[in-house]
């Protein structure tokens, strides 16, 4: 999608951080931007902000765990602007803690905000995109920490390896369709992921304050992180030349290059292991489709 003018953007957690320097960024580009959020006055605000530097943005109130809200927010944006061309499922909350710590309630927070939240909008979106037929493009937030799980964040890389993971199986899967993933994997970034559990509801249970404290420390790397401006500006680089992964911080290269070693040194065991060597040899697959066939 090069070209992005006078087309539309729909952004979950557009409010504020990431979401809002996107939704800057593409109205940049001359598209006209829905913001979706659960902080009614801050969308409010963002809105108005937008709208001063002649940006046409909308917002609507939605909560991404629930299919209905974002199918409701569907609408909206469909009422509002007729189409809709890139999506970017990028609201989230930050926990996590020691091991055996975590509250039943925050798993079931997390996993329905970063995880199912990124699956109500894929499949509530696709359609929409789909059916004008112009072309689109997702952006699903992950994370570093979907590629590489840092001790006691497991609650949050679980999600975020699964947003990984979707995002390639349905890249390939709607590419046919002219309709793009990508998926942004930033480190930390200057925004208030560390107060998430200013809009954890209560449905999920009273909130645990051993699991608050231990999310608070986290804090200072945020804080410290990179401003979100350069994060939204590779975002619209990666819309535009259709790129999988979006990476912000080349700095963690290594990181990454580390456990993508422990795993290619666990296949050479593999192949030298006394238990699998009465097996026939195997060729290769020639896709990871083709492993799955």
């Amino acid at each position: 999608m090069q070209d992005l003018r006078g087309k539309v953007a729909f952004i979950t957690g557009g409010a504020s951080g990431i979401g809002f320097s996107m939704a800057e960024a593409f109205g940049a580009e001359g598209m006209a931007v829905m913001l979706a959020d659960i902080e009614a006055e801050a969308l409010e605000r963002a809105v108005e902000d937008l709208r001063s530097r002649q940006i046409r943005a909308e917002g609507v109130v939605a909560d991404v765990a629930s299919r209905a809200s974002i199918k409701a927010a569907a609408e909206a944006t469909i009422a509002a602007f007729g189409k809709v061309h890139v999506v970017c499922n990028n609201a989230g909350v930050g926990a996590g803690g020691p091991f055996g710590s975590f509250p039943p309630g925050d798993w079931d927070w997390v996993i329905d905000v970063n995880l199912k939240g990124v699956v109500y909008g894929m499949e509530v979106f696709e359609p929409l995109i789909a059916a004008h037929g112009e072309g689109g493009h997702f952006v699903n937030t992950a994370s570093l920490a979907g590629m590489v799980s840092p001790p006691g964040m497991e609650p949050y890389c679980a999600t975020k390896y699964a947003v990984v993971g979707m995002s390639e199986g349905w890249a390939a899967q709607l590419e046919p369709q002219n309709i793009g993933v990508s998926i942004l994997c930033p480190g930390f970034v200057k925004t208030r992921i560390h107060e998430s559990r200013r809009n954890r509801p209560e449905a999920y249970g009273a909130d645990d304050r051993a699991a608050s404290a231990a999310e608070a420390a986290a804090a200072s790397p945020v804080l410290s992180g990179i401003p979100v401006e350069p994060v939204a500006a590779r975002v619209v680089e990666a819309v535009k030349a259709g790129e999988l992964y979006v990476f912000t911080h080349p700095e963690f290269r290594s990181v990454v290059e580390a456990r993508f070693a422990r795993v290619l040194s666990a296949f050479d065991t593999a192949a030298a292991s006394p238990a699998l060597a009465a097996m026939a040899e195997r060729a290769a697959p020639s896709s990871v489709s083709a492993v799955f066939d």
